[in-house]
């Protein structure tokens, strides 16, 4: 009898002992359930704000990158009235028959120029001949013509030119329509 004493003693002090081990377990397990959704959170936020400097790095090349490209913009912005005067002068000296190694000096120097602007990036706008594009050119006058498509640009007044591709001045153009 004792034997079965001690094993019903045993019997039940064992239940209240796995009663208590499985709440712990339990609550080992909720506390591990939390921890785990703490650390997919904090590896969300981590992988958000690694992204957020990937963009950022490639923001501030792309930046880096315009700004080395344009940064010439002011200078030549300042030097295309210079290229205007030198070409209006050439013209002119060829009209009024001046003195023709003085007019192709003059004529090399402007195509220097020219060279020196387009290795910066800087390009002369094609007008003459095109049609009529509001993004490249400003239209100043319209004149009736049968020879030229309507819309057509006709004539030149000012030229305009491109840097890296972006407008740095549009072309000032005369512009054709039908006759009336």
């Amino acid at each position: 009898m004792e034997h079965e004493d001690q094993s019903s003693r045993s019997d039940s002090a064992s239940r209240p002992e796995s009663a208590g081990d499985s709440e712990a377990a339990m609550g080992v397990t909720a506390k591990l359930d939390e921890k785990d959704r703490e650390c997919a959170e904090a590896k969300e936020r981590y992988l958000r704000l690694y992204a957020e400097f990937e963009n950022y790095k490639k923001r501030a090349q792309r930046d880096q990158l315009d700004y080395t490209k344009f940064a010439a913009e002011k200078v030549i912005k300042e030097l295309l009235p210079v290229v205007d005067n030198l070409e209006r002068a050439v013209a002119h000296a060829r009209s009024a028959n001046a003195d023709p190694s003085i007019v192709d000096g003059v004529g090399l120097i402007v195509r220097q120029f020219l060279d020196a602007l387009g290795k910066c990036g800087c390009v002369p706008i094609e007008a003459v001949g095109k049609p009529f594009d509001p993004a490249f050119h400003q239209a100043l006058a319209q004149v009736e013509s049968s020879d030229h498509e309507p819309n057509t640009v006709v004539e030149e007044a000012q030229r305009g030119y491109l840097l890296h591709g972006r407008i740095l001045r549009p072309s000032l153009v005369t512009v054709s329509r039908r006759p009336a």
